[in-house]
């Protein structure tokens, strides 16, 4: 599928369409992480009608407590890396599968701004990662331009794809 650079809803739509019927095929069930898209991919692929047959949860968490409490993060990681870290994402991806029965699961985490940049992490960078029960965590960093808007359209629409990639591999 061929996106636009800041996907339309229609588009997101689209993507999750093809998560859905691939999570199906698989006959598993999807667990969602998230940070800075606030729970939109969550939304995406609960928009979809029957998706209860195949999301079992979304978990939406800002703070380093609520990743540490919800996710299980560890402390440590989150001092020496801070939210926004491959590693970070990748213990937000295991902790997602850990606490729920998912067979498959996304994170994020992110800075869609406008505040919270840095020269080290610029608004636009976005962390995601993807796990199959039973596989490996992988993780991959995105720069995405635009405003906070655009920044999260961006998130959801990599993470859709990337799951659909975990999903068919």
């Amino acid at each position: 599928m061929e996106l636009s650079s800041v996907p339309t809803d229609a588009e997101l739509l689209a993507l999750a369409g093809e998560v859905a019927d691939e999570v199906q095929r698989c006959r598993l069930m999807l667990v969602t992480a998230e940070s800075c898209s606030g729970g939109w991919i969550a939304k995406t692929l609960t928009d979809l009608p029957g998706s209860s047959a195949w999301f079992d949860a979304g978990v939406v968490t800002y703070s380093y407590e609520a990743k540490e409490a919800l996710l299980g993060v560890n402390p440590r990681t989150l001092e020496h890396t801070g939210a926004v870290s491959e590693e970070t994402v990748l213990e937000m991806v295991s902790g997602a599968l850990a606490r729920f029965g998912a067979g498959v699961a996304v994170a994020v985490t992110g800075i869609a701004g406008p505040s919270g940049g840095t020269p080290d992490k610029p608004v636009g960078t976005v962390w995601i990662g993807w796990k199959r029960r039973g596989g490996y965590g992988h993780a991959q960093l995105f720069h995405f331009p635009g405003d906070r808007e655009a920044v999260r359209r961006q998130t959801v629409a990599a993470a859709l794809i990337g799951l659909r990639r975990t999903l068919t591999e």
